[in-house]
C-alpha cells in the first residue's frame, strides 16, 4: 500500500520544525506501535510544531507508516527510501528523512524482528506408561497407554512480557503413539534434508 496524498501533506509539516535534532526525535518517537494515538505524542508534537491536535495526529500517523513501510520492505540504501516519495516532495525534507530513516534502520529491523508473534514453545516433556486395571468393559482391562506431559512456554509479547507456562497432558494408545511417532519420524527426515541442502 502506498501512503495517501493526504499522508505525504500530513509529512510537509516537518517543515516547521525548529531543527533537524526536532525531525530526528519526532522520527524515533512516530516509529513505536504505541505512537499512533498517543496523547502525550500528540500533544508534545502539537507544542513543539505549533500545529492543531489533528495535523499532530496525522503527522504521526504518516511517520509511523512511513518508517514502518521501509523497515517492511527493507529498503537499505537512499535510493531505495527516495522512490518512495512523490516527486513533489519537498527535497530538503526528502533528503533529512531519508537520511534519518537509514540512520535508525538496524535498531528498527532489530525491534521489528523481535516484536514477531511467534508460536507456543516447548519446554520440557516428560512421559510415562500407564496400564489400565480397572474399566467399565472387560476389552479395556490391562490396556497400556502412554501419558505424555509437555510443559509450553506461550509467546511473551502476547502475555505482558511474561512468559506463561502452560501444562498439557494427552493420553495415546500404542496405535495413537505408532502413528504420531511415524509422523515425527517424516518431520525429521524432512528438516535433515532441509538441512543438507
Amino acid at each position: 500500500a502506498s501512503l495517501a496524498e493526504e499522508h505525504w501533506e500530513a509529512l510537509q509539516v516537518l517543515l516547521k520544525a525548529p531543527s533537524k535534532d526536532g525531525v530526528r526525535q519526532l522520527c524515533r518517537d512516530c516509529h513505536s506501535t504505541s505512537a499512533v494515538g498517543c496523547a502525550r505524542l500528540i500533544a508534545s508534537t502539537c507544542s513543539s510544531l505549533s500545529i492543531t491536535t489533528e495535523e499532530a495526529d496525522q503527522l504521526i500517523r504518516a511517520l509511523n507508516w512511513l518508517t514502518r513501510h521501509v523497515v517492511f520492505r527493507s529498503l537499505n540504501s537512499a535510493e531505495e527510501i527516495l522512490a518512495v516519495f512523490p516527486e513533489t516532495f519537498h527535497q530538503n525534507l526528502k533528503n533529512l528523512l531519508t537520511k534519518i530513516i537509514l540512520q535508525h534502520m538496524p535498531s528498527w529491523r532489530q525491534e521489528a524482528e523481535g516484536a514477531q508473534v511467534s508460536l507456543p514453545r516447548l519446554v520440557d516433556m516428560d512421559w510415562r506408561v500407564d496400564i489400565k486395571t480397572s474399566s467399565d468393559s472387560i476389552h479395556r482391562m490391562a490396556v497400556p497407554t502412554c501419558l505424555l506431559q509437555m510443559k509450553i512456554q506461550e509467546d511473551p509479547s502476547l502475555c505482558g512480557n511474561e512468559p506463561v507456562m502452560s501444562s498439557v497432558t494427552v493420553e495415546m494408545s500404542k496405535e495413537t503413539l505408532d502413528t504420531m511417532l511415524d509422523g515425527l519420524g517424516r518431520i525429521r527426515d524432512q528438516l535433515s534434508a532441509v538441512a543438507n541442502k
